[in-house]
């Protein structure tokens, strides 16, 4: 298979909807001329006019507002926030206007939108830009929210998630961009809601999302050294949540870590982690044990911004702290 970026495997993804569809259009901040603030866009203004690629102002109440009209209308918008700290001041638009027009018309209107947006830390651009926010929006019913960690998995799930009739909040981890790895060449897609084993084992189970299952695999690949069989499990979704393929990964390995970047209080890892004693209680050796970002603004000095994160270290630390391993 032949590889590409994240970053290329997020654009091609996007070429793909608007080649085939003319309701297809993007909404978003230096999308256009810019191409992007990661360069995902760059080119479609030329290529698709500025009917289709549309620059807007700075005002994510208005883009959201204006893209979940348009869905409304028959279009299929895709919108662009440059992060997810910035979805803040739409959240009023996603969770009240977005995810509820197709219950309070009972069926009558659907809001087929898909919200791209920038989440996560370490790239050094301190508190306000570097919130992991995905758990927040993940408590709400009738929102999908998409967390892919590799370049297939990206463009498998983006061309699920263009297909949906509801909202979709599509969260590009910024670290990510640049990672390369394998990509079919025959068409595929990805079902939402269906967790990857990137890692079998038999001793403990690891389970992560976005750049969290890149440290969650860090880890496993330490501990073989030392003679731990890490399974790891990219949840790929948070929404819907795949809660059977971890259950089934513990009631093999009998141990878990959640890894989540998000801060540890009211994380959604601690919700997985409730959830897999639920249906894996009498397999556990121990109970679920949670792995997540410190309770702090993220800092700006690089130093202090690391060890907010959590790594493949701790995870390591964790396991022998907990199980003994």
């Amino acid at each position: 298979m032949p590889e590409m970026t994240f970053r290329d495997a997020i654009t091609q993804g996007l070429q793909e909807a608007l080649d085939a569809d003319p309701k297809v259009f993007m909404m978003g901040e230096d999308i256009g001329a810019y191409g992007g603030a990661y360069a995902v866009t760059r080119g479609f203004l030329q290529k698709y006019g500025p009917d289709r690629i549309r620059d807007t102002p700075i005002s994510e109440s208005v883009i959201v507002g204006a893209g979940v009209g348009a869905a409304m209308g028959g279009l299929r918008p895709i919108v662009e926030l440059m992060t997810i700290n910035f979805s803040l001041l739409a959240m009023d638009q996603i969770v009240n206007h977005a995810v509820k027009v197709r219950t309070m018309s009972a069926g009558a209107s659907h809001v087929p939108l898909l919200i791209r947006t920038v989440t996560g830390g370490g790239a050094g651009l301190a508190a306000t830009h570097s919130q992991s926010l995905e758990g927040w929006y993940a408590s709400v019913p009738g929102l999908y929210v998409v967390n892919p960690s590799t370049p297939a998995d990206a463009l498998g799930l983006l061309r699920t998630c263009l297909k949906q009739q509801d909202p979709v909040l599509f969260c590009e981890h910024a670290l990510l961009y640049g990672l390369r790895g394998a990509v079919p060449d025959e068409p595929y897609a990805i079902p939402l809601g269906k967790a990857r084993i990137a890692r079998p084992g038999k001793d403990v189970t690891l389970v992560g999302y976005s750049r969290m299952a890149h440290v969650a695999m860090q880890a496993a690949d330490e501990l073989a050294k030392r003679g731990v069989d890490a399974e790891v499990i990219d949840l790929r979704c948070l929404r819907p949540l795949d809660v059977a393929t971890v259950a089934e990964s513990v009631t093999k390995t009998h141990r878990c870590i959640v890894v989540e970047e998000a801060w540890k209080t009211g994380a959604f890892g601690a919700y997985l982690a409730y959830r897999i004693q639920q249906e894996a209680f009498d397999s556990l050796d121990g109970p679920v044990v949670h792995v997540g970002g410190e309770d702090v603004p993220m800092p700006y000095a690089r130093n202090l911004e690391l060890l907010a994160i959590p790594n493949a270290e701790r995870v390591i630390q964790a396991l022998k702290e907990n199980f003994g391993l």
